[in-house]
């Protein structure tokens, strides 16, 4: 009963496909979201950029306390010395203190309590950064489609690895089975005296030697899981297994050789920096725009009081309010919008030149990938009809075995023969199903609807 427990627990696992993982990513993978909630903030940033142009409406209060009133002095000549004395206009005979002693102005308190609105009515460079904010929201939706197409990249290869690692793991327990059918064999001929104790430790250790590999083979299904439950997003208690293995991606590897595209225009960065390079050419346009003028309309509408004494009381609320328009023109300002100009022209330039390598450079890795994948589909040909040759003289060699016209020298060889070359197949199997994934994130055409409407 306990040999089959863990029997059991396997056979409850949930089996998930390639397209189920990817469903499952694309929905809790954290990256995913930050990119979404990126594109939600620049959109907000924009509504930001537009709320500049409506009016900006403030209510504000002051006050102020008198410690020491303004004096003022007036001349008083040709008034017949009725203030103090003629001076002939020279103020500072004027006495510090006696008949001419000034006029103090002012209250002890002063308040002051209204609206104040503006609004402009001419602001090309807030216009123009409105357009840049269109711009930077489409670059934030073609990065989260960048990031969408990376994790269905990442996601596949992690599925291909597990697929691997389990394949051989069967593949190894095959042998290790086979090992462990001759070793009872010659045991029990051992027993009867038709075996030699030097063939029952010899295929004893054959046997022996191959449980590492099963130790190994466990471990690599292990960090394969861990690595797709990450990119999936979800926890380590959710148990899977892959639905399928890699052989069966052999019937259609044919068909969908055939039908590669080269076309790399949807390629995510090559989208990027063509949105980048709208940018740049909107950020010099913003720059030239400095030099334009620029007119707003204010408004006021306050309250003001003044008093002497407690602060409190007496107060008499006297209101007033303007309304103008402000007009101003950039004349000088020491060259710096011509060197903020310059240098956005020089960025301009350098993403084009940046725009026309990554092109090349694209350009030659869907050549190399493309190759890549032919000469994987050649090797998984030549891998399978290795594999059928193997089976077939391996079973010859174990019929020839159990009459007695081979020995185990023989049959362990076929053995290995018809591992190793088990082991190449897969391996063949996911050299091109990787090679595969990598163009479909070099030619940026991941069906990404396909997975997120599920």
């Amino acid at each position: 009963m306990l040999c089959a427990l863990p029997v059991a627990a396997q056979s409850e696992q949930r089996r998930l496909s390639l397209d189920e993982c990817l469903t499952i990513a694309l929905s809790e993978n954290p990256t995913v979201k930050v990119a979404d909630m990126e594109v939600t903030r620049v959109d907000y940033s924009k509504k930001e950029a537009i709320g500049r142009l409506l009016p900006n409406i403030d209510f504000g209060g002051t006050y102020s306390r008198m410690l020491a009133k303004q004096v003022m002095y007036m001349n008083m000549s040709g008034f017949g010395g009725a203030a103090g004395g003629d001076t002939d206009g020279d103020e500072s005979q004027a006495p510090a203190g006696g008949g001419d002693t000034g006029i103090k102005m002012g209250r002890d308190n002063s308040w002051s309590l209204g609206f104040s609105g503006s609004i402009p009515l001419i602001a090309p460079q807030l216009w123009q950064s409105i357009a840049i904010s269109d711009s930077q929201i489409l670059r934030n939706v073609e990065s989260a489609s960048k990031s969408r197409q990376e994790l269905v990249n990442q996601v596949k290869s992690a599925y291909y690895t597990l697929l691997l690692a389990e394949d051989s793991r069967t593949t190894i327990q095959e042998s290790y089975d086979m090992a462990a059918l001759t070793h009872e064999t010659y045991a029990k001929q051992y027993e009867l005296g038709a075996a030699s104790d030097y063939d029952v430790l010899r295929t004893s250790v054959a046997m022996k030697n191959i449980e590492p590999e099963i130790i190994q083979a466990d471990i690599a299904i292990k960090q394969a899981r861990l690595q797709l439950q990450i990119l999936m997003g979800v926890d380590a208690d959710f148990v899977f297994s892959p639905a399928t293995t890699l052989a069966s991606y052999e019937d259609t590897m044919y068909g969908e050789t055939l039908a590669i595209d080269a076309d790399y225009s949807r390629n995510a960065d090559l989208r990027l920096l063509d949105i980048d390079t709208r940018i740049l050419d909107q950020t010099v346009k913003l720059q030239k725009l400095a030099y334009a003028p620029t007119l707003a309309l204010s408004a006021n509408y306050n309250w003001t009081s003044m008093n002497d004494g407690n602060p409190f009381k007496n107060l008499r609320w006297n209101p007033y309010s303007t309304i103008g328009v402000s007009f101003s023109v950039p004349l000088f300002s020491g060259g710096q919008r011509y060197s903020a100009l310059k240098q956005a022209g020089i960025q301009a330039a350098e993403i084009r030149l940046q725009r026309e390598n990554l092109e090349r450079s694209i350009s030659m890795q869907v050549s190399l990938a493309i190759d890549n994948i032919k000469m994987n589909v050649k090797q998984i040909a030549s891998s399978s009809e290795s594999v059928r040759q193997a089976d077939r003289a391996h079973s010859i060699m174990s019929q020839s075995f159990d009459i007695g016209a081979a020995s185990y020298l023989d049959l362990r060889d076929s053995e290995l023969a018809l591992t190793r070359a088990r082991l190449a197949y897969y391996q063949s199997i996911y050299n091109y199903l990787v090679a595969q994934s990598s163009l479909e994130l070099l030619l940026g055409n991941a069906p990404i609807e396909k997975y997120t409407a599920k």
